[in-house]
């Protein structure tokens, strides 16, 4: 099985991360999400086992957020206040990577799917 490496992080490059995909970005679904909290900040997830993230910096650079449920884990760039990634209620053993924070990010082809997180309860089944 082939294996695509790709590196990405905030704005400030604080925050650095590699990831593990077993098809190209290209072949890979990415959500857009309507929730409060992505469609605010233009959030595109790309939901990984946590097994295929490799933090290339501290995790002390980052800040956590947390609202409602408080299970999420909104981390951000202590600096430059970029959410590079987080930790998604829907997915305990993930990382959900913002595909917008991967390096060159506007040279690939990506399929994207939107997701009704305004209704998240009722559509929790459907996220990939």
């Amino acid at each position: 099985m082939n294996s695509y490496l790709y590196t990405g992080g905030c704005h400030c490059h604080s925050v650095r991360f590699e990831i593990k995909l077993h098809q190209s970005l290209e072949q890979t679904t990415i959500t857009a999400c309507n929730c409060s909290m992505c469609e605010k900040t233009a959030y595109l997830h790309l939901i990984i086992p946590k097994t295929d993230v490799r933090l290339l910096c501290d995790f002390d650079k980052l800040s956590n957020y947390q609202f409602n449920k408080k299970i999420a884990k909104h981390y951000f760039c202590k600096e430059c206040g970029i959410k590079s990634f987080y930790q998604p209620r829907s997915h305990p053993d993930c990382w959900s990577i913002n595909a917008r924070c991967l390096d060159d990010f506007s040279k690939h082809a990506i399929q994207v799917k939107d997701f009704d997180g305004k209704n998240w309860e009722q559509n929790i089944h459907k996220i990939t």
